[in-house]
């Protein structure tokens, strides 16, 4: 069997696919919406974005969220609106049923990072966080 640092980055993607179906779940079931959608709606949140600072934010294509906004926008949970000085771009607000659709899927949220905190130990979970966010944050070309 290979040493467990040679298989990372299959273990990560594992992990990953497993975390996100779990999520998913959830967050349906809890206010209509998925995981990605989620943090697109967290990013909203944040203050009024284009769509291509909400694609950068997300490390997303610029077609991929073009395409989740408009479903986000048809589903009531976001607005869009002209940018005050890009005439090609647009607004992001999140919307009142954006922001209840947050607070629905809060609960969720809290357990499913409790049962993190319970399969990775207290110590676990802030070196996985660290680790996880560095990871996300490195440059990959």
């Amino acid at each position: 069997m290979p040493e467990p640092d040679q298989r990372l980055f299959f273990l990560l993607q594992q992990a990953a696919h497993r975390l996100r179906v779990a999520a998913d779940r959830r967050c349906l079931a809890a206010a209509g919406i998925t995981t990605s959608q989620l943090g697109a709606l967290f990013a909203v949140q944040e203050g009024g974005l284009t769509q291509r600072e909400l694609a950068a934010r997300l490390g997303q294509r610029e077609s991929a969220v073009t395409a989740m906004v408009a479903r986000l926008a048809d589903a009531g949970l976001v607005a869009r609106s002209a940018h005050p000085s890009e005439h090609r771009a647009v607004v992001l607000e999140l919307t009142a049923a954006g922001e209840d659709a947050l607070a629905r899927v809060a609960p969720e949220i809290e357990e499913f990072n409790a049962r993190l905190h319970e399969v990775l130990g207290e110590e676990g979970f802030r070196r996985t966080a660290e680790g996880v966010g560095k990871l996300a944050a490195a440059q990959w070309s």
